[in-house]
């Protein structure tokens, strides 16, 4: 056989390539740092200009083959970043995929830019291949849409592009042209329905790298909630009530500045941001169920979407108890049993001394608490046991004893507790952590002490969809270095979740060619089903074939062949000691954990 004939490059005008390549353009100068591209026919223009983007260093570039793990790899980097992500997709069925992203991006208020190709007006309604009705797909979710024309060369078309990218970041980050955030509907997703016409693409060249405008350099979501503690127009709390904090999934910080400020209990919720301080009450559901406890609450206040438990709720409608729910942002406000009646935007607490009484009562809740949360940990011996002010042994069968009592914590069975307390006290500021929508993170609600770490879950709408891309995606935008900038972050990402999320998004962890594999732990509590639907109150009557059948939906897949299909690294964790080497020991990069546990 002769030589294979070389690869011939033909260069060719297109003015899908120039649009798509402007409005990218124009997105990185408005401060879009991370593209997530899934392949596609229709929409190779945008991703060539993304390929062209990345090789100038202007963007991260991401490519996944399913649009549903791109949907929520884009979320998660835009979750840590704070700054709008693009997802591209091709037209037809691909769009639709991305909608439990759109709709987690919608009710948690994250950044997030869908750039969807499409065929020109021309082609549909006349059954064209994968052609079906793209504008209003995401209805009722986007904080803006717009039914973009196929560009033909015309003149213009380039500002237009650039007016567009500024539109769609300022609607993504909840703000007005200039730069004011607009409460309502405040930060979420946007849609780019982008027709084009062949040629489809053309050979896409940048001469030199892109540089992001100011407004571009300062695009980037308040994710902390500290706006509303800035803001002038802040309602004042009075003193006085019996009051309760409450801080749901998005509350942040402010919360526990706003507790601590007003001398009064703080209930927050592990993945508020708000978890630490000194007023947290960890134990708050056996205290607010605990009769005559907490029969003297007046007053509840509410920031962020609470979601982890029955009793919260159940306060909050509580009969004469006034209810005040803060949300900086949204339309839609927390009003379990529409019984709130007080909505604000910001909350400050009135300036006042607390007074003896006023401390007791707060102290009393928060030392109740840490009695409780120690009740449900196992004695330990201790160090100093048998050795005298000296540091030699005064008392060699208690030494024993000690000796014993570590090594049976040693090999002690990892139980739900542990895992969580154990992977609680392994991170650090400069960690990530995420937890799945399965039981394992209502065990972490009810016991981890508090601390102030970085911690993610999409308790928008609390499903298990895309729980591994959304960990990746934040993974790769703590550690990896921004465009322009040479260092990443040093941090580990681990996202502890259950078996059936893992299942739910197998897909996610497939790493191409080419892509980034961050330093990720993802730990799966392995308890061969949806253990969390054994909580139901139908679990103790219903048929235990049917309910485990249709609920539990019981499973035995084999989890160190699926991490080595995928190319990930494995270790499977039955003891305490294992469990602590493997949370501890240096990861280098992707890597499943299974932790067996009892049903």
């Amino acid at each position: 056989m002769g030589d294979a004939e070389p690869r011939r490059v033909v260069t060719r005008r297109s003015p899908a390539s120039d649009a798509a390549t402007a409005l990218l353009g124009a997105l990185v100068r408005e401060g879009v740092r991370d593209v997530v591209v899934a392949p596609g026919s229709r929409s190779q223009a945008l991703a060539l200009a993304a390929a062209e983007l990345e090789r100038v260093g202007a963007i991260r570039l991401h490519v996944r083959i399913d649009e549903r793990g791109a949907g929520f790899l884009a979320l998660g980097t835009a979750v840590e970043s704070g700054r709008p992500a693009v997802v591209v997709t091709t037209s037809g069925t691909a769009v639709a995929n991305l909608h439990p992203a759109v709709l987690e991006a919608h009710h948690a208020g994250v950044p997030l830019i869908v750039c969807s190709a499409d065929r020109p007006v021309e082609l549909r309604g006349i059954r064209s291949n994968q052609t079906t009705v793209q504008p209003g797909i995401f209805a009722g979710a986007m904080r803006l849409e717009r039914d973009v024309a196929a560009p033909d060369g015309s003149a213009g078309e380039s500002d237009a592009a650039t007016r567009l990218a500024r539109e769609a970041v300022d609607a993504a980050l909840g703000r007005d042209a200039s730069g004011d955030p607009v409460p309502h509907p405040g930060p979420g997703p946007v849609h780019l329905n982008l027709q084009y016409r062949e040629p489809l693409s053309a050979v896409v060249a940048l001469d030199e790298p892109l540089r992001p405008s100011l407004r571009g350099e300062q695009a980037v979501l308040d994710a902390d909630g500290a706006g509303a503690a800035a803001s002038v127009d802040a309602a004042v709390i009075e003193a006085g009530p019996r009051t309760v904090v409450v801080a749901g999934a998005g509350a942040g910080p402010y919360a526990e500045e706003f507790a601590r400020a007003g001398g009064w209990p703080l209930i927050a919720e592990v993945t508020s941001r708000a978890h630490f301080g000194p007023n947290l009450v960890v134990a708050y559901r056996e205290l607010l169920r605990e009769p005559g406890f907490g029969d003297d609450v007046e007053r509840v206040i509410v920031f962020g979407h609470p979601t982890l438990s029955r009793e919260v709720p159940a306060l909050v409608q509580r009969d004469g108890v006034e209810a005040i729910v803060v949300a900086p942002w949204g339309s839609e406000w927390y009003n379990p049993g529409r019984t709130v009646r007080r909505f604000e935007r910001a909350v400050r607490a009135a300036d006042h001394a607390p007074t003896p009484e006023e401390r007791g009562w707060t102290g009393r809740w928060v030392r109740a608490s840490r009695m409780l949360v120690d009740e449900g940990l196992p004695p330990v011996a201790s160090v100093r046991d048998g050795i005298d002010e000296t540091g030699h042994v005064s008392d060699f069968a208690a030494q024993r004893e000690y000796m014993r009592a570590q090594l049976a914590v040693v090999r002690a069975p990892v139980t739900r507790r542990m895992l969580v307390d154990a992977l609680w006290a392994a991170t650090w500021p400069h960690d990530r952590l995420v937890f799945g929508a399965s039981r394992l993170i209502r065990d972490a609600d009810r016991a981890v002490p508090g601390r102030r770490i970085t911690v993610h879950a999409n308790r928008g709408l609390a499903g298990i969809d895309g729980t591994v891309a959304t960990a990746l995606g934040i993974a790769i935008a703590s550690q990896s270095p921004a465009p322009g900038t040479s260092a990443g972050g040093s941090g580990v990402t681990r996202a502890l979740i259950g078996d059936l999320t893992l299942l739910h998004d197998v897909g996610s962890l497939l790493l191409g060619q080419g892509e980034s594999r961050p330093r990720i732990q993802v730990i799966v509590g392995n308890d061969g089903g949806g253990t969390i639907f054994d909580a139901l109150e139908v679990a103790g009557s219903a048929p235990p074939e049917a309910f485990d059948r249709v609920q539990f939906t019981p499973q035995q897949v084999d989890l160190a062949a699926l991490a080595a299909a995928y190319g990930w690294g494995y270790v499977r964790v039955t003891t305490r000691g294992e469990l602590d080497e493997a949370l501890t020991g240096r990861i280098d990069g992707p890597q499943l954990v299974e932790v067996p546990l009892e049903r």
